[in-house]
């Protein structure tokens, strides 16, 4: 990308009915970068990972990709720009009636041209990072919720993305076990110098991977900035969810 950054949000907001959701919102991620968004329940966490991979459209604002402008692609130029992002779904969202190796190929063999021999090396590299590679041809039921979530960031870098998209990679975890994930989303952003937005619960976590903390409060963007900065914060809710 020539652009120096990742993803940027410009003066989003987005309403449901008479409900602000977002109000104004602006902030940018670098590649390399980890942002941490922080926030009550229903201030909009998730739905600006689903503005920012255009599953839903901002009332006002735009979103840019590197140089892409979002808000108004569709069709093939939108998919082009998705497959530099992968998102990590809250649940994992495995296909249940397909095995792991199976829920890593479907989207290489429907989006893109590369041979099998292409597809099943990419799939024993990406296992192979997120610890999984003895365990390919198992069906998600057989795999733990620890597995299920390793499996659904492997699916999450098949396509080499650029920037992480994750939703609440703690979620269901016990402690050890999501520290186990917080290493490989460090791993990613270190080692491949990803960019990564996270929405997260699990302040511990967001201490360890995250750069820089955004907190919504109320729809708006109520604080931006290093976690030791944000703790000195004027706005209470602010100093609360980054001080814990």
């Amino acid at each position: 990308m020539s652009s120096e950054n990742s993803v940027t949000l410009h003066g989003v907001s987005k309403s449901f009915g008479e409900k602000q959701v977002l109000d104004n919102v602006s902030f940018s991620v670098g590649r390399g970068e980890a942002i941490c968004v922080l926030g009550r329940s229903g201030t909009g966490k998730s739905v600006t990972l689903k503005l920012i991979l255009a599953l839903l459209k901002p009332d006002a604002g735009n979103i840019r990709i590197g140089d892409d402008e979002i808000t108004q692609l569709e069709g093939q130029e939108l998919s082009r720009v998705r497959r530099r992002m992968g998102f990590l779904f809250q649940s994992g969202a495995l296909f249940d009636s397909l095995s792991l190796h199976d829920n890593l190929a479907l989207p290489l063999r429907r989006l893109t041209k590369k041979s099998k021999d292409e597809i099943e090396e990419i799939i024993d590299r990406v296992l192979g990072q997120v610890e999984l590679a003895g365990d390919k041809h198992k069906m998600p039921r057989e795999l733990s919720g620890g597995m299920q979530k390793r499996a659904g960031l492997a699916r999450a870098l098949v396509f080499e993305p650029e920037t992480l998209l994750v939703d609440e990679p703690s979620s269901g975890l016990d402690r050890i076990t999501a520290s186990e994930i917080d290493d490989l989303l460090l791993d990613q952003k270190v080692r491949r110098g990803s960019a990564m937005i996270i929405v997260t619960h699990d302040l511990h976590g967001a201490r360890r991977v995250g750069d820089r903390f955004a907190v919504l409060d109320k729809g708006r963007l109520a604080g931006l900035g290093r976690p030791q900065d944000l703790e000195k914060h004027e706005n209470e809710t602010v100093r609360r969810l980054v001080g814990g």
